[in-house]
């Protein structure tokens, strides 16, 4: 499967500076993520192999090549979200907590996130972006960063007969065009889908790569907002009030 980013094109190097590789430990690319805090990565909990199986790299452009702006955290943990159900995807959103912090430079940021609850109206274009794909046999490639506009689709079309047939829960969110042929795909999963610089979505399932009918899906982030702030600044919340 060589699936990656559908369509799209390739980014400018380091223009998108909050994307991370999740790689394996022999460097191979497998997932994407979103540096939310210089210690922690936002991803897809379909996307845990075990943290000592994964290396995570910051400020990559070329995976497979080494440009000299990227850095390196092991993970310290893992947290995938408790309501994580492998079999409907509900819930496909993890944090990794890395054992050193990444230092923020112009190669590396931090991605913004949705405060809870907001919602997207159908039709907005957001961004998303990936270096998707699998490298069986083609571990060597170069692969540089690429990435795709697609619209918001609405719940109600994404579940009608005719696409997902009521298997989008409200944990999720669908963009894709009418006319297929832009999205993410393979090998994308758990990397950003950015909407007037907010990730809004975690890359998470669909039904092929940019079919017409199959919109992608993706994990709603503002959903998960109080969950990520209370993983991560949980020590510290138990006393102030939001």
């Amino acid at each position: 499967m060589q699936g990656r980013i559908v369509g799209g094109y390739t980014a400018a190097p380091n223009s998108i500076k909050y994307i991370v590789s999740l790689q394996s430990t022999r460097g191979q690319h497998f997932c994407g993520g979103s540096l939310v805090h210089r210690y922690w990565v936002l991803t897809a909990a379909h996307c845990d192999i075990g943290a000592e199986h994964m290396m995570i790299v910051a400020g990559d452009y070329i995976v497979n090549a080494f440009e000299g702006t990227e850095q390196y955290a092991k993970p310290h943990r893992l947290v995938p979200h408790p309501l994580y159900n492998r079999s409907t995807n509900n819930a496909d959103i993890m944090l990794i907590k890395l054992r050193a912090p990444m230092v923020l430079n112009k190669y590396v940021s931090l991605a913004p996130l949705p405060r809870q609850g907001t919602g997207l109206v159908e039709g907005r274009v957001c961004r998303v972006s990936g270096w998707g794909y699998n490298s069986h046999g083609g571990g060597q490639a170069r692969f540089a960063l690429r990435t795709v506009t697609v619209p918001i689709v609405s719940t109600a079309r994404c579940n009608s007969s005719e696409s997902f047939n009521g298997n989008i829960t409200a944990n999720m969110i669908c963009a894709g065009y009418r006319t297929g042929g832009k999205d993410a795909c393979k090998g994308d999963s758990g990397g950003p889908l950015v909407c007037s610089g907010r990730a809004y979505g975690v890359v998470s399932w669909g039904n092929g790569c940019g079919d017409a009918k199959f919109p992608g899906v993706y994990t709603a982030v503002s959903k998960f907002r109080r969950w990520i702030d209370q993983t991560i600044y949980g020590s510290y919340l138990r006393c102030t009030r939001y």
